[in-house]
Parts: C-alpha cells; structure tokens; sequence
C-alpha cells in the first residue's frame, strides 16, 4: 500500500514538521502518534490511514520507543533512508536539547522548573486530540465481527487481566492471524508466537560496577534501545532496576528527577535517558547515551521498513497486522481513559475540573469540525493554564 500524495514531499517539509512535532508533542508515545496522524494522514493526505495503521503495528514488532519509530518509518515511506534518518532526527534532537538544557539547570541547582500550570492547560488538549484520532482509526481498523472480537478481547485483557499492552497488541496479531489461517489454511504460525516470547526480553544482568565510563553508559543505553518493547516508558523500569538497585549509578530521588524532566518536555520519553547520561558524564554522558537509545530504532526500522508490503501480501501475516492494529486501538482507548482522569483535574489534583472538561470538549469540537493545527490548540491550552494560576 503506497502513501497518498500527489506530489513527492520534500526535504524540508519533512523537517519542518517533526522539529515542530518535537517541539510541542507532550502526553507520551499515545499522544504523538495521534498528532502525527492528525498531521500526516487529516491534513496533509501524506499517507492513507491504512498504510498509517500498518507502520504503527510494525512498530510493534520491534523492539525501541514506538513514536519515534513511527516517525522513522514515516520518513523511510516518503523518502527512503535519507528522509528516515532526517524525520527520526528531527524528531529526537529539538526534544533531547530542551531535556539537556533542564538537565543542566537541575544539577546546577537541585530542582527544576516548574511547569505544572502550563502542563494543566496542555493535558485536556491532548485528550481531546487523543480522543479525535481514535474515533477515526477504530472506523479504519475495526470493520468485521472478527476484528470488533479481537478488539473487545484485547481492552478486557488490558483492563481486567492487567497484560502489559504490548503482548496484547502481539497476542490480538496473533489470535487474528490463527482465524486467517484457520479460514484460508495457509502456513504455520510458529515464527509469529516467538514475537510474544521476545517482547519479554530483557537485557541480561550487568555485574554491579564502580562509577560509569562513558563506554559503559553507550553500551547500557545501547542494549536497553535493542530490547525496550512497547513505550519509552518501560524505560523507566529499567532504569529502576539496573542503575538505581543493581549498579547504583543513580539515587532513588535523581531517577525520579529525571523522569519529571521527560514529563514536563516535549518529544520523545526516551529523552530520560538524557537526562540520565548528563548527571553521570555531563554533556558527553547525555549525548552518548542519547545516541545509544535510539540508534538501534534507526537501524531496525531501515532493515524492516521493506517488509511491510510483503507482508501484507501473505494472508497470514496480513492477518497478523490487522490484529495487531486491533490490539493498538485498543490500547489507545485504555490509555485515553487513564489520561483523562489524570488530565481533567484541578491544578492541585485534588478533584475533577469542569474547566479542564470544558477545555477538552472545546478542542475535541474544533478538531471535528475544523481542520486546525493541533500545535495552536496546544499553545492556546498552554496559555488558558498560565491564566487560571494567574487568577488563583
């Protein structure tokens, strides 16, 4: 399935539009695949929402931060390697500077800044733009009884059996991928069931050691980019475990530093590990371990962008895609339901705000009626925030 465009798309269009995306994707991996389809597929018609779908599952076969390869992917479909280096870059970098600038005033000066009312304004945008994108993609993803049963079966295991998303979304490709076969009788699935092994991988257990060299902070950040299923956020468990219990590299207050800096910033979540490398080496540090996290995500994109196609021309692995894009959209929605309850509160989180409501409601209405730029309603939520701390 080819992207449609009636015109190739340049260079510096591209850029253009993942620096800014860099620049104002706050909410987490959730929240930046549904800008990037409110941009790439709503306004623009860069691609179909099906081909859209497919890049976004693929990315769920692979091990690394889902939005930032997602991005990835997008620049490999428009302009081969070239444009998947450049859209992944632009990307990672805009956001990774704005982490290393707050990194460096938190060492300097043990505290950061504080954003949270502007965050307040920001939160029930993103939930209204969440909300608009998953309306239209359970319309794209979602048609048959098959798929409605898969997509019902992947929220309860998400919600009732707590599953971690990712071997839902892999489990839904593989249930629908078994309904395909077991209807057209084609080829055995055993290579598909290893996906749900290795999304439990994890990186084997480093011995702990004296204080971090630069080549061990590479190497670290290297094999957690090679393993990390699922959302930046799972980083954060990782680092719990390994730098904070194991090696002692970090303290149980510095990791919770750094992941308030990765929340309060745009961009990517696995900028944390920016923040991590700065208070380890300094600026080598937070650039070394910038480039460990995400160079495999350039590398297993490129090698696997190619099979996409294919992939849709075999019943069965087609049938993997569209279970596994059932098993995104659910999770979507799951992670709608938990952002709105955390969004749509009061500046203290202590209760619910009809602001805040009447905020999301306000967005969701001009993104369905209108074809405007998500990144004005984030700057306008922005400024409703530092409005209502100015009135308090």
């Amino acid at each position: 399935m080819l992207p449609s465009m009636s015109t190739q798309v340049s260079y510096a269009e591209l850029a253009r539009l993942f620096i800014r995306l860099s620049l104002v994707a706050f909410g987490g991996p959730v929240a930046h695949i549904a800008m990037m389809e409110q941009e790439l597929v709503t306004r623009r018609h860069w691609l179909t929402r099906e081909h859209y779908l497919d890049l976004i599952a693929a990315t769920n076969l692979i091990p690394g931060p889902n939005s930032t390869e997602v991005a990835i992917h997008v620049g490999y479909t428009l302009r081969g390697i070239p444009g998947a280096i450049l859209t992944g870059s632009c990307f990672i970098l805009p956001s990774a500077l704005i982490v290393l600038l707050l990194s460096i005033v938190y060492v300097s000066t043990g505290s950061i800044p504080q954003v949270e009312a502007v965050l307040w304004g920001v939160k029930p945008v993103i939930v209204a733009i969440i909300a608009n994108v998953a309306y239209r993609l359970v319309r794209s993803a979602v048609r048959w009884p098959a798929q409605w049963a898969v997509f019902v079966a992947a929220i309860a295991a998400i919600i009732l059996l707590d599953i971690p998303e990712v071997l839902v979304m892999l489990g839904a490709g593989v249930v629908y991928a078994l309904y395909v076969s077991a209807r057209s009788r084609t080829a055995s699935l055993a290579g598909l069931a290893l996906l749900v092994w290795n999304a439990g991988l994890r990186p084997a257990d480093l011995a702990a050691s004296a204080p971090a060299g630069l080549g061990d902070i590479f190497f670290y950040f290297l094999r957690i980019g090679s393993v990390l299923f699922g959302s930046g956020y799972v980083l954060i468990t990782y680092i719990q475990q390994d730098l904070v219990n194991t090696f002692r590299w970090l303290t149980s207050r510095q990791l919770l530093d750094a992941i308030a800096i990765g929340q309060v910033t745009p961009g990517p979540v696995s900028t944390a590990a920016t923040v991590v490398g700065y208070i380890l080496a300094g600026l080598p540090g937070a650039a070394i371990a910038t480039v460990g996290i995400f160079l495999p995500s350039f590398v297993l994109v490129i090698l696997t962008a190619p099979l996409i196609p294919r992939m849709r021309k075999s019943a069965v692995m087609s049938g993997f895609l569209t279970g596994v894009n059932a098993g995104v959209v659910a999770a979507i929605l799951v992670t709608l339901v938990d952002l709105a309850q955390a969004a749509l509160r009061t500046l203290d989180g202590a209760a619910f705000s009809p602001a805040a409501v009447a905020l999301a409601l306000a967005a969701l209405a001009l993104l369905a009626r209108t074809k405007v730029n998500a990144t004005w309603l984030i700057a306008a939520g922005g400024l409703v925030g530092l409005a209502a701390m100015v009135a308090r």
